[in-house]
């Protein structure tokens, strides 16, 4: 039986004040520890950055 890949999402958003540097570390640390990868980044005309995150649900399934 296929199965459709389920994923959870979470945004994340940047002023324009803040630096790419911190952006960067941010970003690696949610890849790092929670397993997240980028899935769409956005850099808005006022310098707004928001940034889609993503990854696998992992569903068990029963085995009786």
């Amino acid at each position: 039986m296929a199965s459709m890949i389920e994923y959870e999402y979470q945004v994340l958003t940047f002023p324009r004040d803040v630096e790419r540097s911190v952006i960067r570390q941010a970003l690696t640390d949610h890849a790092e520890y929670g397993h997240w990868e980028l899935a769409r980044s956005v850099l808005y005309l006022g310098g707004l950055r928001r940034v889609w995150l993503r990854r696998k649900i992992i569903r068990v399934q029963r085995t009786a």
